[in-house]
């Protein structure tokens, strides 16, 4: 059984080829996106068995989606939803410095996940459950998914893992906080960006978001800063992740990397400062490459962020 389950949509991804309007662009690239399940490949490929749980059209995306996921040696439990397709994600790299993505998932298969869906023998099996803001924002019945898989892993006592991951387009106003507040203190691990901290708690010092994040309940609270790195607060412990730099090509599934890269740490027993500096690596690694996982790395890459240059025959 995996060592980590989570559940969410996955969409099919078209991005242009070119820097400028989506309009202009003559030809497209396709391919798989999801924040669970860009961390159910992160983990697979730092060698964590790793499980996820969604809908999917009875459609050609929904079939890429399948295959990508299951090739990367992830447990794909792809429902194929007869009644709703595959949601979609268009990326426009509009200039050489900014990314636009615009989502196509309103009544998508993805957003039809139900509490029966959940599988509670995976959950029960699992070290942990990893779940994220977007699910909750998807629909009635996802977010009931979500909460129901939190119930079993709370109940037999699997850890809950919880990314903010804010979208503000899927929310109605002023329901996110409330909501999304809601989960984080029943996680046990939790992270955040500096700007969903702030939707979840009042602190207008950024070096206290994280203290005001612990005090929600979580033992375990990471406030990632993407290029500055991550704060975190660990058992009552403070911690800093290192910094790696990199030449950044896409920005996009970045804190999903980084997320994985916790987990993994984490699942295998490695100790704070093991958890932050993998996860800081796999993000970093992530935006060097376009697609939100495709440059996530194996153990054995990791190194490699210490030998910038080299050219390895």
């Amino acid at each position: 059984m995996a060592e980590v389950y989570t559940l969410g949509e996955s969409m099919a991804r078209i991005s242009s080829t070119i820097t400028g309007p989506l309009r202009h662009a003559h030809a497209l690239g396709l391919g798989v996106a999801g924040a669970e399940s860009n961390v159910a490949i992160g983990l697979a490929r730092l060698g964590v068995d790793s499980r996820w749980l969604g809908r999917v059209g009875d459609d050609e995306f929904g079939r890429l989606i399948t295959s990508v996921l299951r090739g990367e040696g992830v447990t794909a439990d792809a429902i194929v939803d007869d009644v709703a397709n595959t949601g979609l994600l268009f990326k426009e790299r509009r200039t050489v410095e900014h990314s636009k993505v615009l989502y196509y998932r309103r009544a998508s298969a993805g957003s039809r996940l139900t509490p029966e869906d959940v599988d509670r023998a995976a959950i029960e099996a699992a070290s942990v459950l990893h779940v994220t803001g977007i699910t909750l924002a998807l629909s009635d019945t996802a977010r009931a998914a979500v909460d129901h898989a939190i119930d079993i892993a709370r109940e037999v006592g699997t850890t809950v893992s919880f990314d903010v991951n804010y979208r503000k387009t899927l929310w109605k106003d002023g329901e996110a906080g409330e909501v999304l507040r809601g989960v984080a203190a029943r996680a046990d691990i939790l992270f955040a960006g500096v700007a969903e901290a702030r939707l979840l708690v009042d602190s207008a010092d950024d070096d206290r978001l994280v203290d005001a994040l612990a005090e929600l309940g979580a033992a375990e609270v990471v406030v990632k800063r993407g290029a500055a790195g991550a704060t975190a607060i660990i058992d009552g412990a403070r911690y800093e992740a290192p910094v790696f730099r990199v030449t950044e090509i896409d920005p996009v599934g970045a804190g999903d990397a980084f997320t994985a890269g916790y987990l993994a740490e984490f699942v295998t027993g490695g100790s704070p400062e093991q958890r932050l500096t993998t996860a800081a690596q796999c993000g970093a690694f992530a935006v060097t490459v376009e697609g939100d996982w495709e440059g996530l790395p194996s153990r054995e890459d990791l190194h490699l962020l210490d030998q910038a240059g080299e050219v390895h025959r």
